[in-house]
């Protein structure tokens, strides 16, 4: 599958350099546009994949999420409240943050 990408890209025109952020970025813009043009293939690919009896169920399962994810997107992760009490601290943030009239009634409370 390398020899198909080098080969798009040796018959991609040549282009004057530029230098600076605008090469790295024009470079991104070249290389998300060519990917994007294989992505019919790639789909069909990851569905024969998620489709075969001959791959393994990790290959399968790995081709459905990955279907999925372009599809509908990834699904929210859920945030945890662990020892160190980081869910608090992103409340208390919020709080001063977002809603700062109230918050200092609040703070004062729960720091005394």
């Amino acid at each position: 599958m390398s020899e198909e990408i080098e080969g798009e890209l040796e018959r991609a025109p040549a282009r004057l350099p530029v230098r600076g952020k605008t090469t790295r970025a024009r470079t991104l813009t070249e290389i998300r546009s060519l990917a994007r043009s294989h992505t019919r293939t790639a789909l069909r690919v990851l569905v024969g994949v998620m489709r075969s009896e001959d791959a393994t169920p990790a290959a399968r399962v790995s081709a459905a999420n990955a279907i999925l994810d372009r599809g509908w997107g990834k699904a929210a992760q859920p945030v945890e409240n662990g020892e160190d009490g980081m869910l608090e601290l992103i409340q208390r943030i919020e709080r001063v943050i977002v809603h700062p009239a109230s918050s200092s009634s609040a703070d004062a409370v729960h720091d005394a």
